[in-house]
């Protein structure tokens, strides 16, 4: 009996990694279409997380592009206005979420479920919403005891983890979405709160809006991507060795409004790759030999101008092969319609504003007649096709 439980546990991939090397789960978070999955699998990933029911065509294609898939099931969130205290509600979520179960639990490419994602954000009490997901994990495991559960959670703290060290037997693997340097000490903060199970980094991010720093008016400022792919080449090198660490899903494969269309964004919009996908690349095992423009630098003349003032901004960005880049400078006003827990937020309108001048390097332009916040987007593209990404925040007073 011993031994065939040892047996299903390697199976499913949830006893103790026996060495540092062995192999986690390599994949990325996921919203996109066909052919950014592809992209997904081209550059080495394995397994891919979706996060709800509508991204079920995601199995059939990983199926055939080789990739296997932790389907998420969606649970609704207090701050979305689901009540819990309403019997109805919590049963018609439970019987829609375990006919998703029933529909794809035999899929070849399923690997396990994802029961939530951050239910807890902005609950004062999180303890009866993670209990709810246990339930719901237990009665998932009867249905489909063949495929582990994932349960998943903000990086809130030691209080939070101590809480989560005691809950939830029936969630198989702990998923953790974790930001920017609070990775580094993820496995001394999991045995400080006496957390034993297999975790996964369900969310992977560089500095975060809400981590970053602010210009003085409030705006966030973002790295640019060659400083995020930097990060993600040192996080995932170091999570490589961390035994408790099941797999690790970087956020976000494809395209993401919040804050800014490229916070989190691993690729742009039109699908260009950029030096986050490289990183990831190279971390998976296949390293690219055609790498994204490296930003080395950014810069703007001041960072509050009179309405009309002349506004000069420029990049530093340079080819792997030394050869010419090209630069679009666009200027947004400031994200307003902001949210919590990656909620979809409205993009800012385009301001158009008149160009004095610009080229790969260095821009000037009129700065907007309305005061208020605004950003200088830059997108600098090479000749293959791969960009880099920055913005500056402006204020206009």
């Amino acid at each position: 009996m011993i031994l065939f439980c040892l047996i299903h546990l390697f199976a499913l991939g949830l006893a103790p990694r026996a060495a540092a090397n062995e192999a986690q789960w390599q994949g990325a978070a996921f919203e996109g279409d066909r052919a950014s999955l592809a992209r997904l699998a081209v550059a080495g990933a394995k397994v891919v997380r979706v996060y709800r029911e509508a991204d079920a065509w995601v199995l059939d294609e990983a199926q055939r592009l080789g990739l296997k898939v932790v389907m998420g099931l969606w649970v609704e969130h207090p701050r979305h206005g689901f009540d819990y205290a309403d019997r109805q509600a919590v049963r018609a979520q439970e019987q829609a979420l375990l006919a998703a179960v029933t529909r794809h639990r035999h899929h070849p490419a399923l690997l396990a479920w994802g029961i939530g994602n951050e239910i807890e954000t902005g609950v004062a009490d999180p303890l009866p919403l993670w209990r709810e997901i246990d339930r719901l994990a237990g009665l998932v495991k009867q249905l489909d005891p063949a495929h582990p559960t994932l349960m998943v959670v903000a990086d809130t703290g030691m209080d939070a983890f101590r809480n989560l060290a005691a809950c939830c037997p029936n969630v198989d693997l702990l998923g953790i979405n974790v930001y920017a340097g609070a990775v580094f000490d993820l496995p001394q903060r999991l045995r400080e709160a006496g957390i034993t199970k297999p975790v996964v980094i369900a969310e992977l991010g560089p500095l975060g809006q809400w981590q970053a720093g602010r210009k003085p008016w409030g705006a966030p400022v973002e790295l640019t991507s060659s400083e995020k792919a930097r990060f993600f080449t040192e996080a995932l090198a170091f999570l490589e060795d961390q035994p408790q660490i099941r797999g690790v899903f970087p956020f976000l494969w494809g395209a993401k409004q919040e804050q800014t269309a490229t916070w989190h964004g691993l690729l742009l919009a039109d699908g260009s790759a950029t030096a986050m996908t490289d990183a990831l690349a190279a971390a998976w095992g296949r390293p690219v030999a055609k790498p994204a423009p490296l930003i080395r630098g950014i810069g703007i003349g001041a960072d509050t101008f009179a309405p009309g003032a002349e506004v000069s901004a420029g990049v530093d960005a340079l080819a792997h092969d030394g050869s010419a880049l090209s630069t679009e400078w666009t200027v947004q006003a400031e994200a307003t319609d902001l949210r919590k827990g990656g909620d979809a937020e409205a993009p800012p309108a385009r301001i158009d504003v008149r160009m004095l001048h610009a080229d790969a390097a260095t821009v000037r332009f009129i700065a907007p007649t309305t005061p208020g916040a605004y950003r200088l987007f830059i997108t600098v593209r090479d000749h293959n096709g791969k960009a880099a990404t920055a913005n500056l925040p402006f204020l206009i007073r």
